[in-house]
């Protein structure tokens, strides 16, 4: 029993910093028959036992180990055997942190020691029987001098509508999707006069939300205070990027299951198709290759609208290096070059831009520093480069409705379940993201920013453009704050295939791919 007891005693040592969430029965169930089925004397059996104790421990530890579901490893294979040596030199001590490593060689140290004079086997057995019961104490107790909480707890999500229990999360999530499903945005026509005509400009952020900028100090840099219009409870729902471009794309309807954005979706759903029947022409920009997991075929196949030009950025400066090795350019010289070649379009233009800049993984030229590490510097630069962007608008003279919007957070922290940079779970921190709206090129009074602080999400945008595009902010005699006036509130509600996240009064809920809600804080 020799390597199973330090099987078990790793395990043991996991759960106690919080790396691993042991299956109680199961464990005990595996060591039980282990040790029924000790001592072997053939070699061959030894062997054979071994094999099927593998079988089940490794998948067994998997599970309970805070990495992805298996069938996600699965599923993203391809894309993960793009990664860079690199990028895996870096993702390893994360997975694995030093910390953990040296546990684990205390401990292989300790038990040759003690196991000289004690049967390891029988305290192995006791650990796995008295911690769980220990465990299930501590719960109940907490749960008891937590009742009176619990009470107002439950009390203030009833008042505003929220999941107060278990019983309550289907039926709440149930409700959502059919309030959502009819939702949609309807869009007038653009004015006729040139003056009072505009842009309108959607900067698509990969890896951005509220809590990366605290983690990274950022929160006060100048670009926020130059939105006229801020919404500070906004739902990105998604936490990878190619559900987050087309939940985007498809703004002007109410927010959909993870799995239905992968079917097809009424033509009005698609905010660039609702921009070019108001009178603008379509175009997207990226600053990567977007060959990662198909990007530009998903954008494609959400615009709504054929044929729309997708503008090169091959003559653009390369910015950094992206986790597989391709070449990222510089946000403000791709949306310069993009910018320049506009003014051969005639009429009000309408771009969806894409930027991996803030993107985990990412290398900064000439540079030792971890793409944690260099996330302030990145964050700083692509907020600058937005800002000069807006100069660079401003002072051809033009008009134009910036809009900002992250398609999830870095996830720079991590939390209990998963580590830092990892997004499988679409928790609030992730998913709550900063999302502005800036008019450039407006001559009247911009007033204090607009503060949109109830939950929103795309709805909430597409609502605020079409109000724009249907009464021109550019002309005389407006008040910005009118334009966001009743803006569809969403609740936030975070979506993954097979997992879906979803706030509660004393935190949030989070629905496994197994079907089992969990709730965390």
């Amino acid at each position: 029993m020799t390597f199973w007891n330090l099987y078990f005693i790793i395990k043991l040592a996991l759960f106690s910093t919080g790396h691993l969430k042991p299956l109680w029965f199961a464990n005990i169930g595996f060591a039980v028959a282990l040790a029924a089925s000790s001592p072997v004397r053939s070699r061959a059996m030894r062997a054979l036992r071994l094999v099927a104790g593998l079988a089940i421990g490794l998948p067994l530890m998997y599970r309970e180990a805070n990495v992805p579901p298996f069938a996600r490893v699965i599923e993203e294979f391809g894309n993960l055997g793009t990664f860079s040596f690199g990028y895996w030199m870096e993702l390893l001590p994360r997975f694995l942190p030093p910390m953990v490593l040296g546990v684990g060689l205390c401990v292989f140290v300790a038990y040759l020691i003690v196991n000289r004079w004690l049967r390891v086997a029988t305290f192995v057995m006791i650990a796995l029987v008295v911690l769980p019961m220990w465990q299930g104490a501590n719960a109940v107790l907490a749960r008891m001098q937590a009742n009176p909480q619990g009470a107002a707890a439950v009390a203030a999500a009833q008042a505003n509508g929220q999941p107060a229990g278990p019983a309550d999360y289907e039926a709440t999530l149930a409700a959502f999707r059919k309030t959502e499903a009819p939702r949609q945005v309807a869009f007038g026509h653009l004015a006729a006069d040139p003056q009072s005509q505009f842009d309108v400009i959607v900067l698509h952020i990969c890896s951005l939300s509220w809590d990366d900028l605290d983690v990274a100090k950022t929160r006060n840099h100048p670009m926020l205070s130059h939105f006229d219009y801020l919404f500070t409870d906004f739902s990105t729902a998604a936490s990878y990027s190619g559900p987050a471009a087309i939940r985007v794309l498809r703004a002007s309807c109410g927010q959909q299951a993870h799995a239905d954005l992968y079917k097809d979706t009424p033509a009005q759903c698609h905010l660039m198709a609702d921009l070019a029947q108001a009178g603008f022409t379509p175009q997207v920009a990226f600053n990567h290759d977007g060959h990662f997991d198909n990007f530009t075929q998903v954008v494609k196949d959400n615009l709504g609208v054929p044929n729309v030009p997708f503008i090169s950025n091959t003559s653009v400066p390369v910015a950094m290096h992206a986790f597989d090795g391709s070449p990222i350019m510089d946000d403000y010289g791709t949306l310069a070059h993009w910018y320049a070649q506009r003014a051969q379009v005639p009429g009000p233009v309408a771009l969806y831009y894409n930027t991996i800049s803030l993107h985990d993984g990412n290398r900064l030229p000439d540079s030792k520093l971890s793409s944690l590490d260099s996330y302030p510097i990145r964050v700083n630069k692509l907020m600058s480069d937005f800002d000069r962007f807006a100069d660079l608008v401003s002072q051809s003279g033009r008009r134009a409705v910036i809009v900002f919007v992250p398609e999830h957070g870095a996830a720079l922290r991590g939390d209990n379940n998963q580590v830092a940079g990892l997004r499988e779970i679409p928790t609030p921190s992730v998913v709550h993201g900063p999302v502005g709206v800036r008019l450039v090129g407006f001559n009247g009074d911009h007033g204090p920013t607009t503060v949109i602080d109830q939950p929103t999400s795309f709805l909430a945008v597409a609502q605020l453009l079409s109000n724009l595009v249907s009464n021109s902010p550019f002309k005389p005699g407006v008040t910005l704050s009118q334009y966001a006036a009743s803006l569809p509130q969403t609740q936030m509600i975070g979506e993954n295939e097979g997992t879906v996240v979803m706030k509660t009064a004393a935190g949030y809920v989070v629905k496994t791919p197994d079907g089992v809600w969990v709730e965390q804080k």
